[in-house]
């Protein structure tokens, strides 16, 4: 019998793709039980495009992924995790299906009969676009070019597959289906009689309600005739008029291409002319309408039906503010689900389903406790310990060193406007305008707004999204609530510098429209949905802009310290005093006790061990200028004459090599460190969009930055700032140690649910991905934990990762034992007295009569000196201790790593609590 499902305690996160499938994680599932990990938290399961190394590009979301194993191996899986008391948490995608290329049944059907087709409405299209050259289709921007281009050159022929009776256009990777209504052409025959029958019927299709129907019964017979030799001959003659490399060609399949539901483009007409909504700027993923009871039913079945057989114990939803109404998906989601937990087997019963929202977090906003989820993945977290890491003094001169050198500015709200406005005015142009369609149809539908002309709406529009402080605002039938109410205002403060005073009446008009009354105060009908439609709109172009100009642009323009570069973090707050840390904990435990606390993404920009090594330059900025000004020197030789490295993006590699450079890295292994550094490089260089972008890219730029990349890191006379790189990398690499090892106890004993990613329980120096998705040696970290070692082996060997897989696997195993204090014990803030007060994170967790005490260290620089081990010496500590706030605090703790037992009277001497470890965790003995 296997043992009863534990509780939500801790998640381990696992992308999983064809090279590391279901299967290859069951044999994984005795590590993780033994490192203490609750539940295994999963990427997407459902069937994606074929390669897929992330999963978010589903084409059918009734399956699951045969590359992964299908699922035989998904319940190959659940039952080595119900071996051992384990759940599984599915991330899954609710905002966004792949379309394009071949691979996606309904996106196919869609093209196929257009608003005939049953997907007509799974998908966010706006049909009736204001160009002239639609006329009710859709733009599939998947040509390699120009239209007449390819067109002209035979890149799109036409082609049929006798197979299924299907004629169809193909364009690389792409399928575009020739819509049955428009077959006649291609099959009438003076010759065959048969075959020129079946064409009257197909060209007679849209003449019958159930045209489906009939086009299927017709294909059969096309499928039969064709096995007649000369039927398919006439068939391919027939095609060979539509060869487009000949002025006739040309002609025929262009008016055949007229005649369907879709207009072929090129890619790059997408930024200004879509009509249908992306994820992002991404063609490749188009916006599903999860808010339409069909898509959600459709789209979410295989998941209720792997949550009632009991194979799926809680779920992640991703890009939450993609949807057009989160907060009612999330609320109809949770009674879904809770609907089915009655039905699940025995032994896998569930109280309660968690549900957790991928949801950045602005500065200053909260997740909104009406959804009915369980709180957030924990971006906002991770931003919270890093704050907590980094030295307000050294944020003025490594501002200064950043404007100096770069020439560009040190305010990084300045770079968000500046990307704002570039993505509003590129890549999401199309988006933005149509939202201002949608405004404009509001102004016309009342006669006090109809004046309004669509110029005034898009410069008011305009100024009001590039101000916008948040993701988006969640606007219901009684429009803005408070909080949605206070961001939006300082959007419109924001908006009224940038515009002229005789906008402003414009900006008023935006404000009432976009939430500010009540749905209900409008007539009924017309005018009530085009401002609804409107509020949807604008809210869904808020949210992919933000994403765009600040985590995919400014992050790679501003680079005052890259440590603060990261998803849900505010690069423009560069530090927080220990009583923020606190003020969220507590807030956290009271609304969102299990709220998800990472510390490490599949999305990350640095991984969590690189950000910590980044962090100490904040205590030490001066020195590091200085090492700045040498490199710069070294360097000059390594520069090629054309087209030399820019100053910023110089230094932004410094700072990437700082914090990825490996530790103890030998002669052999500079080649491949390289080639990880020249990816992270290629990417950095097109999202900043600066130099180069991902639409255009700049080779000859491109080119210079990698040779100077590898002259710097392979070539002879590269040496000199290459040792120098590499001393400084190891000299903050030990306190950038020590701040991991007190990230990795902040994340396992604060309120919430520590996540750990696959991986990072060794240290984690990746960059962005996909070098933070690369393969886990999973063999050695097996290994490793099946070893007894001692805090002094442990410090000894440091430079392995080992000493981080160790405290995991002590705390979260001491978290099992003490669940309840740890998931719902208060959370209470300690006072730290003494020399090195402002050195020192301390807080208790209490319920009833369990008590534990958590110390760690931060901003220890000057503390750990010139220490070879993240390791500071007890003495250093003098006279600092914490004050115990309980009434009998004459009592025995046992710490981590050894048992021996601290005895204290009311205050805890940091000398006694960091004796051999310098972060612990103390359990009150009896």
């Amino acid at each position: 019998m296997s043992p009863r499902l534990e509780t939500l305690r801790a998640t381990q996160r696992l992308q999983f793709h064809k090279d590391f499938t279901l299967d290859d994680a069951v044999a994984l599932v005795p590590y993780f039980a033994s490192l203490g990990i609750s539940h295994i938290y999963a990427s997407p399961l459902l069937k994606a495009r074929a390669g897929s190394m992330h999963g978010y590009d589903v084409v059918d979301p009734r399956v699951i992924n045969p590359e992964l194993g299908g699922e035989p191996a998904l319940r190959r899986l659940v039952s080595a995790l119900r071996e051992k008391g384990m759940g599984l948490i599915l991330d899954i995608v609710s905002n966004h299906m792949a379309v394009g290329g071949n691979d996606n049944p309904w996106w196919l059907d869609l093209l196929e009969w257009g608003r005939r087709s049953p997907y007509a409405d799974f998908f966010d299209i706006q049909w009736h676009s204001p160009d002239p050259l639609l006329k009710g289709q859709l733009l599939l921007p998947f040509l390699s070019t120009d239209y007449g281009t390819v067109l002209q050159a035979g890149e799109i022929p036409l082609r049929f597959d006798p197979d299924h009776g299907v004629f169809y256009i193909e364009h690389y990777q792409h399928h575009f289906p020739i819509n049955p209504g428009t077959y006649g052409p291609l099959l009438e025959s003076d010759e065959n009689p048969l075959l020129d029958e079946l064409s009257k019927r197909f060209a007679a299709l849209d003449q019958f309600p159930q045209a489906w129907e009939r086009a299927r019964q017709a294909r059969a017979e096309l499928v039969e005739l064709v096995k007649d030799k000369s039927i398919m001959r006439a068939i391919e003659l027939a095609m060979q008029r539509y060869d487009s490399t000949t002025p006739e060609g040309f002609d025929r399949l262009h008016h055949l291409l007229e005649a369907q539901h879709y207009r072929l483009a090129s890619w790059r007409t997408a930024g200004d002319d879509i009509n249908w909504r992306r994820f992002f700027d991404i063609n490749e993923l188009g916006g599903l309408r999860v808010e339409r009871s069909n898509v959600f039913e459709a789209t979410h079945g295989k998941i209720f039906e792997l949550i009632s057989e009991g194979l799926v114990d809680g779920l992640r939803i991703d890009h939450i503010d993609g949807l057009a109404d989160p907060r009612g998906y999330c609320r109809k989601l949770r009674r879904r689900v809770n609907s089915l937990l009655a039905a699940r087997p025995a032994g896998t019963e569930l109280a309660h389903l968690p549900i957790f929202v991928e949801k950045i977090l602005g500065p200053d906003e909260s997740l909104r406790q009406d959804w009915g989820v369980d709180g957030t993945t924990g971006y906002e977290f991770m931003n919270q310990v890093s704050l907590l890491q980094h030295d307000p003094k050294g944020q003025e001169p490594l501002a200064e060193l950043w404007s100096r050198i770069s020439e560009r500015t040190a305010d990084f709200d300045q770079e968000v406007l500046e990307a704002r406005d570039l993505v509003l005015h590129g890549t999401l142009a199309g988006d933005f305008e149509n939202v201002a369609q949608s405004l404009l149809q509001v102004a016309r539908s009342d006669l006090m707004s109809r004046d309004l002309t669509l110029g005034a709406i898009r410069r008011a529009l305009l100024a009001l999204v590039v101000n916008f402080p948040t993701y988006r605002t969640y606007i219901s039938v009684c429009g803005r609530s408070a909080e949605d109410e206070r961001f939006f205002q300082q959007a419109m403060q924001g908006a009224r510098t940038m515009l002229s005073e005789a906008d402003w009446q414009v900006l008023d008009y935006l404000q009432r429209w976009l939430g500010g009354e009540s749905w209900r105060k409008l007539p009924r009908g017309k005018q009530r949905k085009l401002n609804k439609n409107a509020c949807v709109r604008f809210q869904q172009l808020t949210s992919p802009v933000a994403a765009k100009s600040v985590e995919d642009t400014s992050f790679y323009r501003s680079a005052v310290l890259l440590s603060r570069n990261d998803v849900g973090f505010h690069p423009q707050h560069f530090s927080a005093p220990v009583q923020d840390f606190h003020d969220a904990c507590l807030a956290r435990i009271k609304a969102f006790p299990d709220n998800l606390l990472t510390t490490a993404t599949h999305d990350h920009k640095r991984g969590e061990d690189t950000r910590t090594r980044l962090a100490v330059l904040s205590e030490c900025a001066g020195w590091y200028g200085e090492q700045v000004e040498r490199w710069r020197q070294l360097a000059v030789p390594l520069k090629g004459e054309e087209n030399p490295i820019s100053p910023g993006d110089e230094l932004m590699l410094y700072q990437a090599m700082l914090g990825s450079w490996p530790l103890d890295m030998q002669e052999d292994e500079f080649e491949n460190y390289a080639e990880r550094l020249i990816k992270w490089q290629e990417k950095a260089l097109r999202e900043a969009k600066l130099q180069s972008s991902w639409s255009a890219a700049n080779e000859p730029y491109e080119r210079a930055c990698r040779e100077f990349l590898q002259n710097i890191l392979l070539s002879p006379q590269g040496l000199a700032l290459r040792q120098s790189l590499g001393a400084t990398a190891n000299r903050i690499a030990t306190n950038g140690a020590l701040n991991s090892l007190a990230q990795t106890l902040l994340r396992m004993t604060a309120p919430g649910v520590p996540d750990l990613y696959q991986g990072t329980e060794y240290w984690d120096f990746t960059l962005v991905d996909p070098d933070n998705r690369r393969p886990v040696d999973y063999a050695d970290r097996q290994d490793a934990l099946s070893q007894a070692s001692t805090v002094s082996d442990l410090l000894g060997s440091w430079q392995n990762g080992r000493i981080k897989q160790a405290l995991i696997h002590q705390v979260l195993n001491l978290r099992a034992g003490h669940s309840e204090l740890f998931s719902r014990g208060d959370y209470v803030p300690l006072e730290v007295l003494g020399t090195h007060a402002d050195k020192v994170m301390a807080f208790a967790r209490v319920l009833d009569a369990e008590q534990a005490i958590v110390v760690v260290p931060r901003l220890c620089n000057e503390l750990l000196g010139t220490a070879q081990t993240p390791f500071i010496n007890a003495e250093n500590w003098g006279d600092t201790r914490v004050v115990l706030p309980f009434a009998d605090a004459n009592r025995s703790w046992k710490g981590l790593f050894s048992d021996a037992v601290v005895t204290t009277d009311k205050e805890l001497l940091l000398s006694a609590a960091l004796e051999e470890f310098s972060v612990n965790l103390f359990i009150q003995t009896k």
